[in-house]
């Protein structure tokens, strides 16, 4: 079969109105730039004649705004799953304009091969190679595409021209049986392989490839401040204390980090630290960071789902693919997040929380209990199962308006029983092992504000004869402050008697 080659509105000509359609990528790295914008395109000029055109829109986590953006604002999904961080996007899901259901990262592949969800129509992925024989070489981001290309009735690519074909042999391609044939996922550290370099489908599936020479655009860190670098020192200092106390083997274990500033501060403060040894990373997403270190030989390895790296730093993995190519592996979501692996590997997972309580509940999804930020992603696959769960975030957010540590989360994304450690740029709360109340002045005294301490204290000496001391008039007490004045710390609790 020869190759096929179409524009970008070709390509979006064969999506229908409620179709349900896969994305490939994972954040903005490999997603598809182009047939994306012409889907919207499509939609609009469908709205405007005044027919219906909404599809559903099945990712590997989030973005980008060639996807997540474009499509928000042409009004042309329906629904989304599992993950996003568009401005546009947001807007439209807490408006109700489009149906969200939040999910782990690591069941979107599996939820749909088990029919959970429907079927797929068609695929979008982008690759830096295809053979005739139905051979894809995806580009730096995985995902769930794999699936999504053995489920399609079509498969659409994007041939990216600015990877190189030579990413070829950087991925390991594996999808695990459904149950009741399941067996083992035979990796036993990070580095292991156990599938194929390339995704190989039907190539009569395939109904027409769409060329394109565009970076992934991944938005660039925000520099080290103050906070983000406390936060990574915070973190170095426990892992050195646990490593000292021999709590964590000499061997060290392998890391898993999330996405985003403080994530990337806490990589360097590894890197730099002369007492934490050579690692390895088995992870969701590569960052900028670890680039870095694989350079400095502080990184050995690094297993992921993509590399959501910047454009400049691609270009220099891009020109050294021989130095990083035994160095890195691009894995399906539903491996690189697999809890059985997570818990084989004895994991220290490293996420960050929009809020905590004092019992060390986390809320990572939703601000002030109710409007979605992004999703839950692949927190929640990494922390339940991982050898120590870490959460870091600032202790105050706006200007100090909010407090990151209050009486009770507003949203539930992370029950006590999953959370270990808590770490603010304030210090660190090791909750393993202590009862409700003694979490309650472990993260007080250690991980809340100065400002916000005393509120805290008081709120906790409110009842104290009870296991777990709430005062169910004023556990909310701070989101309501927030709400009506706009600081958290003007809260008084004779207002809850």
């Amino acid at each position: 079969m020869s190759l096929r080659f179409i524009t970008a509105e070709e390509a979006a000509s064969y999506i229908k109105n409620d179709e349900n359609v896969g994305f490939g990528g994972f954040t903005a790295a490999g997603t598809p730039k182009v047939v994306s914008l012409a889907i919207a395109k499509k939609a609009e000029e469908e709205h405007a004649a005044g027919r219906p055109f909404k599809i559903s829109v099945f990712t590997g986590a989030s973005t980008s705004d060639s996807v997540d953006g474009a499509l928000a604002r042409a009004h042309a999904v329906k629904s989304r799953t599992p993950y996003q961080s568009t401005k546009d996007s947001r807007t439209a899901i807490n408006n109700n304009e489009i149906d969200y259901f939040d999910m782990h990262l690591s069941e979107i592949g599996q939820n749909m091969r088990y029919g959970f969800y429907g079927k797929i129509d068609t695929a979008i992925v982008e690759a830096v190679d295809v053979t005739e024989n139905g051979e894809i070489t995806l580009g730096i981001g995985v995902g769930a595409a794999p699936t999504y290309c053995q489920m399609a009735d079509k498969i659409i690519i994007e041939l990216n021209r600015h990877a190189p074909a030579a990413l070829h042999g950087f991925h390991d391609i594996y999808e695990p049986l459904n149950p009741p044939y399941r067996r083992e996922i035979p990796i036993y550290k990070p580095s292991d392989r156990i599938g194929s370099p390339v995704i190989k489908v039907d190539p009569a599936k395939i109904i027409g490839i769409v060329e394109t020479n565009l970076p992934d655009n991944v938005k660039e860190f925000a520099p080290v401040d103050e906070v983000t670098a406390r936060i990574g020192d915070n973190v170095c200092g426990f892992l050195i204390s646990q490593l000292k106390s021999g709590i964590i083997p000499k061997e060290f274990l392998p890391l898993q980090s999330g996405v985003g500033n403080i994530a990337n501060a806490v990589l360097g403060g590894l890197g730099n630290s002369p007492e934490v040894p050579a690692f390895e990373m088995y992870t969701e997403v590569i960052q900028d960071a670890v680039i870095g270190l694989m350079r400095e030989g502080k990184c050995r390895f690094a297993s992921g789902c993509s590399l959501t790296i910047s454009n400049a730093v691609a270009e220099e993995v891009f020109a050294d693919l021989d130095f990083f190519r035994d160095k890195m592996v691009l894995r399906p979501g539903e491996i690189s997040n697999n809890p059985e692996i997570v818990r084989r590997l004895g994991i220290i997972s490293i996420n960050t929380a929009l809020e905590a309580d004092i019992f060390g509940n986390v809320n990572s999804t939703h601000v002030v209990g109710t409007k979605m930020m992004n999703g839950i992603g692949g927190s929640g696959d990494f922390t339940r199962n991982s050898y120590i769960s870490i959460f870091t975030c600032p202790s105050v957010a706006k200007g100090g308006n909010i407090s990151a540590i209050v009486p009770m989360v507003s949203h539930l994304d992370h029950s006590e029983h999953s959370v270990d450690i808590l770490i603010t740029e304030q210090g660190v709360a090791d909750l393993r092992g202590k009862s409700p109340i003694q979490r309650a002045k472990e993260i007080i005294e250690n991980c809340a504000h100065p400002v916000y301490k005393p509120l805290l204290r008081d709120y906790l000496n409110m009842t104290r004869k009870v296991h777990t001391p709430h005062n169910l008039k004023a556990c909310l007490g701070f989101h309501l402050e927030f709400m009506k004045s706009g600081n958290m710390a003007a809260t008084n609790w004779a207002d809850y008697q």
